[in-house]
């Protein structure tokens, strides 16, 4: 499986190598090449390439729509970016930080329009539906972000409110990666919600893991810093779940700890960690993982498709979320 991830990845990135920006305004352009080519899983569009392919698409009918999914994630990365006044991305300096604010603004933006060019592909009883579920994904990321910018400033964020916030953040789009690549394969309505609500717990499951991993990762192979959602006061489910299961001094503690930013950042690291161990928060996380995962594949019994085409997504799930952690 993981061989054929690295040729769907690889069809892929040949693709986006032969899409031509203009050379002219450089300043407008130049970000956008730079962000595509610094790297990435490319979950995204494999996931459209992978969903095609199980319903008898040929690659190229798929790749115009997963260069859109990956180019309107990128714009998203580019906003995000400046939004938490962030200085790198994928270990390379941000678009903002590398020219300025407003070109990023402006390349982002020029991004946008590019993914739904991308969609005039297709044919038009596949281009209006694919357009229609596309701008419905693309308004509930922008929700997810907007919330995700709100629960830094609110004292109280409910558990459900922050899953809902990495549902639309996050899981929404995963989905959608899913299901337009179904559409392109004329897979049925029922199997296209199908692969989309799979796509959904997956998403949710991978971005539990990667609150988890942040904490509790090693730092040599999840490549970030540990301890960094910590550092910035995230309220991440970790935090969320400690809150409700830690005692009254804990509690307090946890908050004190979220209310500043502190000199000795490891020392912070260190009592926060300890607080999610023994209040039960990390293992309510691992089997928060676990149940979205759990339900995810339990989507694929229902596809119209042979049993050793639904393994293949049973086998990208596992890839994708490494459960052995």
């Amino acid at each position: 499986m993981i061989e054929s991830i690295a040729t769907y990845r690889q069809t892929f990135l040949d693709h986006l190598a032969q899409i031509q920006f203009p050379e002219s305004p450089r300043d407008l352009y130049a970000p956008i090449e730079y962000i595509l080519d610094i790297g990435g899983k490319r979950i995204r569009p494999v996931l459209v390439l992978l969903s095609a392919d199980l319903y008898g698409a040929e690659p190229e009918e798929a790749l115009p729509a997963a260069a859109a999914v990956e180019i309107f994630h990128n714009f998203t990365l580019i906003h995000d970016d400046i939004m938490d006044a962030a200085p790198l991305r994928r270990g390379k300096e941000t678009v903002h930080e590398k020219w300025d604010t407003n070109t990023a603004i402006l390349s982002g933006d020029a991004m946008l329009i590019e993914a739904y060019r991308q969609l005039e592909y297709y044919s038009p009883e596949v281009f209006k539906p694919m357009m229609q579920f596309f701008s419905k994904t693309a308004l509930e990321v922008c929700e997810g972000q907007r919330d995700d910018m709100d629960f830094e400033t609110l004292d109280q964020v409910g558990i459900d409110q922050y899953l809902t916030m990495i549902k639309y953040k996050t899981a929404v789009l995963v989905g959608c990666a899913l299901k337009m690549g179904a559409l392109i394969g004329g897979a049925s309505q029922a199997d296209q919600q199908a692969l989309y609500t799979f796509g959904i717990g997956l998403g949710l499951a991978f971005q539990l893991q990667d609150d988890y991993l942040d904490v509790f990762g090693d730092p040599e192979t999840f490549g970030k810093q540990v301890g960094g959602d910590i550092i910035e006061n995230k309220k991440t489910f970790l935090y969320l779940k400690a809150l409700e299961l830690a005692g009254e001094q804990e509690t307090r503690e946890l908050r004190d700890l979220y209310s500043i930013k502190t000199r000795d950042p490891q020392a912070k690291v260190q009592r926060v960690t300890q607080i999610f161990r023994s209040s039960g928060s990390a293992d309510g996380a691992r089997e928060l993982i676990r149940k979205y995962t759990d339900e995810a594949f339990e989507q694929l019994e229902s596809l119209n498709l042979p049993e050793n085409r639904k393994s293949v997504l049973r086998e990208f799930g596992d890839w994708l979320l490494n459960r052995d952690f």
